[in-house]
């Protein structure tokens, strides 16, 4: 059982935010600089949303304009679900599915611990199967199971 606790350890806990009030620009400019998809967008160290690619594109599409000046706030998704780092995986994909959301917040108690994002438990997910792979090829093979 892999646990949201486990993905920070491997990724890093550092969280990328912006307060609400920056400019969309300012948050593009951040994204492209720290090579992400995504920011937290805070209100008083309160996670209130989250700014995407995805919202940017799916806003300029809608209105046929480049508003680039225009708080972040105006793009971002409102509904922040989050999780704890002690969740499973599984539980996580559960919710991205469901909710349609690519990045969930890493919560604990109101302390924010991390973010993780659809990639981030898919490559888990892929190096876990891989690892019970390798164990099961050793283990019928008769060489090193267990090592």
């Amino acid at each position: 059982m892999i646990l949201v606790s486990m993905v920070l350890k491997a990724k890093g806990q550092e969280v990328y935010t912006v307060e609400k009030g920056t400019t969309v620009i300012e948050a593009l400019e951040l994204m492209a600089e720290k090579n992400i998809g995504a920011l937290l967008v805070m209100d008083h160290k309160k996670p209130v949303g989250i700014f995407s690619e995805r919202d940017f594109v799916r806003e300029v599409a809608k209105e046929k304009t480049l508003l680039l000046k225009l708080p972040v706030e105006s793009f971002m998704t409102e509904d922040v679900f989050s999780v704890t780092p002690s969740e499973t995986i599984d539980e996580c994909m559960a919710l991205m599915t469901t909710k349609h959301i690519r990045h969930l917040p890493v919560c604990n108690g109101d302390q924010l611990v991390g973010l993780i994002s659809i990639g981030d438990v898919v490559k888990q997910v892929i190096e876990d199967k891989n690892l019970l792979i390798d164990n099961m090829e050793k283990y019928i093979l008769g060489r090193g199971y267990g090592e």
